[in-house]
């Protein structure tokens, strides 16, 4: 492919004053005379705007690939050797080498597969994988992962990255996902926020009401009503301390009652992923701070 250079009369090279030109494909700016290279790789706008329809056109127009992410194992360059026609032992020793891949390249690679698996299990969105694999890394360069498995800092990441982003997942949807036991999950996201010295906010009750309305294949008016019960709960009470999933259980099975649905604790309880107890004694104490009285039926 032949270069397209442009002359660029304003400028001359420090080195021996010669004429700088530009070659607009690969980004470098260089001069004529000595090669002495000014600059490299700056933004190329070569093929910018221009569209593909055939496959000719995307061959021609082929720039770099995809973009590089934190979802990518290895950030850095790779070289692969072809072992096929080599006779020297030494360059077959070599390439040897060259296939093994380091434990800190393994880890990274095992991580984002178990990232991605939970990830897609939940639906989560790409800049939820984006961020728990930025927090997990950190973990890895800080060495937490010494006495602890790859799958629950996987799940303690993505936990993080679920309520720094405020998404409505709940802990236990994503232990659902781990193959790690519930203990391992909860001490590795105890020493993610305690080592890297994180601050997430608490997860939102309102948050998680639209999820668990349409377990129950519930109405709007029973959302709508029970929304406005926990925004006025949690306006009025500290809720901190208290499970977020037994609060929008008891402020759901309040609306229910108001609109004189037949819905039993046990049913309710189920789907959300509570015990019976956890949703009457949340019932009880909203019921009882707000005020609420039920319609008399016949």
């Amino acid at each position: 492919m032949e270069s397209k250079l442009k002359d660029s009369s304003s400028n001359v090279c420090p080195e021996c004053r010669g004429l700088i030109i530009s070659i607009e494909y690969t980004g470098d700016n260089l001069c004529s005379s000595c090669g002495l290279v000014l600059n490299e790789k700056v933004v190329d706008f070569a093929n910018g705007g221009k569209r593909a329809y055939t496959k000719q056109e995307k061959a021609s127009r082929e720039r770099i690939g995809s973009p590089i992410t934190n979802l990518t194992p290895d950030l850095k360059l790779t070289t692969v050797i072809d072992r096929k026609g080599i006779l020297n032992p030494d360059l077959k020793r070599a390439t040897k080498w060259d296939t093994r891949m380091p434990w800190s390249k393994r880890n990274l690679l095992i991580a984002t597969t178990e990232l991605k698996r939970i990830s897609g299990n939940l639906d989560l969105p790409q800049h939820i994988k984006t961020e728990a694999m930025k927090v997990y890394r950190e973990a890895f360069k800080h060495k937490l992962l010494r006495g602890r498995s790859i799958n629950s800092m996987v799940a303690a990441s993505i936990y993080y990255a679920c309520r720094i982003k405020k998404v409505p997942i709940t802990l236990q949807e994503i232990l659902g996902q781990s193959d790690d036991n519930d203990k391992d999950v909860r001490r590795s996201y105890r020493a993610l926020i305690k080592e890297l010295k994180l601050k997430a906010p608490n997860t939102s009750p309102r948050a998680l009401i639209p999820k668990f309305i349409a377990y129950l294949n519930l109405n709007a008016e029973i959302e709508r009503i029970a929304d406005k019960i926990v925004e006025t709960f949690s306006n009025h009470f500290p809720i901190s301390g208290k499970d977020p999933k037994g609060i929008c259980a008891g402020a759901i099975y309040i609306a229910t009652k108001l609109k004189n649905l037949n819905f039993t604790q046990k049913e309710i309880s189920e789907k959300i992923g509570i015990t019976e107890i956890t949703l009457r004694s949340r019932y009880k104490e909203i019921k009882t701070k707000l005020n609420i009285k039920f319609p008399k039926t016949n």
